[in-house]
């Protein structure tokens, strides 16, 4: 016990860990957590997507169901639905047989297993140590996985300007034009960032001409605009201009299927050959992890991706949340708007999906925390389905107070300079 021992030290604990466990322990009957990762309804509850509770009972009554081990790279019919939902059935990627995915745990098993394969395999030639870029609000929970992989030279980046509270396309693009040629740069929540589609395609001209490797990260493709294809077009887009890409896809968050962990790694390379000796070294992989993934989730959403009626009622679901999604960001900057608070707040509602940049600094952060037992995360991001008509109000008043109070004044607001 005296080698553990030596650990004991360490500081393990994310900030996001943290952050749970002190709103656990805070008795406070006015609590407020606002970093939930899963869909929160009205109730409070996570969202269930009424079509998978439809779903779930009629495998439940299905006789020739067995619990027999899938293969090692999963569910095939779920693979190949959720990778033409990815990319279009009518990607040439696709329609050539050079995409494919391996059914993982969860999108982080897909990041997870993504990585493995990259520090084996990716530029094998390359002198250097091939360096990985993450951005900064996924920092903590990607820098781990690369790590533990193998990679040493881990660079962070943002796209998300907190002075001026838009984004920060300039200095993306610096930091991609300053990387060093064939480095591997994680793009996540691609429909979340707030790119526009030209801006996308100035990175992708950027990474092509520098040889980087794009390895997306989706964890909600429809819950920023409402509309799937709209929400793939960066990854499309890439695609379409000849990348060979990694893309980890999870459904958790798109059909509440949250502890049944159903990821997606999408491999998209030049041609059918090269698909296949991944896929295999891939295999080898799963097998050192998990060996095989598990079923349920994984046919739950093959089941509806491959029904027509059954798709058209998921995809009204989706637009209904994402449509409440926008409502709450209305709902917040309009609160604040009549509490007079001060700065502008339209970046609120210029932001999409299911997180959102506040602006607060970190003293109001944890001016929030102290005094108002409001918990979110030090760099002032929540997560938007949080936020109910219960706690609304409480939420608005909050931010004003510590804006407007001792919080605010301490260090000035972080867009003051821009009114």
């Amino acid at each position: 016990m005296a080698a553990l021992s030596l650990f004991l030290d360490v500081p393990l604990m994310r900030e996001a860990d943290r952050l749970l466990d002190a709103y656990q322990e805070d008795p406070s009957p006015d609590k407020v957590y606002l970093d939930h990762w899963d869909c929160q309804m009205e109730t409070g509850k996570a969202w269930v997507c009424p079509t998978v509770r439809q779903i779930l009972l009629q495998i439940a009554s299905d006789p020739t169901l067995d619990h027999e081990y899938l293969p090692v790279l999963g569910f095939p019919e779920f693979t190949r639905a959720a990778t033409e939902l990815a990319l279009g059935r009518e990607s040439r990627a696709v329609i050539e047989n050079r995409a494919g995915g391996v059914h993982t745990v969860g999108g982080t098993g897909a990041v997870r297993i993504g990585a493995e394969f990259l520090w084996r395999w990716y530029n094998r030639s390359s002198p250097s140590p091939i360096a990985v870029y993450i951005a900064l609000p996924q920092w903590d929970s990607l820098r781990c996985i690369f790590q533990d992989a193998g990679f040493t030279e881990i660079r962070p980046y943002h796209y998300w300007d907190t002075v001026r509270l838009a984004v920060a396309i300039e200095d993306f693009l610096e930091v991609l034009e300053s990387a060093p040629d064939c480095s591997i740069v994680l793009l996540h929540a691609p429909e979340e960032t707030g790119l526009t589609p030209k801006q996308w395609e100035e990175v992708a001209r950027v990474m092509r001409r520098k040889r980087l490797f794009p390895f997306f990260d989706v964890p909600a493709q429809g819950l920023a605009s409402g509309d799937l294809d709209r929400d793939a077009w960066a990854l499309r887009h890439f695609v379409a201009q000849g990348f060979e890409l990694f893309c980890a896809q999870s459904f958790s968050k798109t059909f509440g299927l949250y502890n049944e962990r159903v990821g997606n790694l999408i491999v998209v390379v030049r041609d059918n050959e090269t698909l296949l000796g991944i896929r295999s070294q891939l295999r080898k992989l799963v097998m050192g992890m998990w060996y095989t993934p598990a079923n349920l989730g994984a046919r739950v959403i093959a089941t509806v991706l491959n029904n027509p009626a059954l798709l058209s009622k998921w995809k009204q679901s989706l637009q209904t949340l994402a449509e409440r999604i926008m409502l709450i960001r209305e709902k917040l900057k309009e609160k604040l708007r009549i509490l007079g608070t001060p700065g502008c707040w339209e970046h609120l509602t210029a932001q999409a999906g299911t997180r959102s940049f506040t602006g607060l600094l970190p003293s109001q952060v944890a001016f929030l925390e102290k005094h108002k037992h409001i918990y979110l995360l030090g760099n002032g991001q929540v997560s938007v389905c949080s936020i109910n008509s219960h706690n609304l109000d409480y939420v608005a008043q909050g931010i004003n107070e510590a804006i407007s109070g001792r919080a605010g004044r301490t260090q000035g607001l972080s867009w003051a300079e821009m009114e």
